[in-house]
């Protein structure tokens, strides 16, 4: 049971960490500046998203964790 909800934390953890990069990729050639704002709005979302899935990962007993990702993470 532990092992699934790990794989529920990871699922989660790259979704929103690759959805950082994709919408940000995606701004560069918007159809419009609404476009543009609501793509880096998403990313944004997303990146605070990332953010609270590796505050769990951080202060759980059994979810390996890497301070250095954090740091990169924060200087965003």
């Amino acid at each position: 049971m532990e092992s699934k909800k790990k794989f529920v934390i990871a699922k989660q953890l790259l979704r929103s960490g690759t959805s950082i990069g994709a919408n940000s990729f995606e701004a560069q050639n918007p159809y419009s500046k609404k476009d543009f704002v609501n793509k880096i709005k998403i990313a944004a979302k997303e990146l605070e998203e990332t953010k609270y899935w590796l505050y769990l990962c951080k202060h759980s007993q059994s979810y390996p964790f890497n301070e250095n990702l954090e740091t990169q993470i924060i200087e965003i």
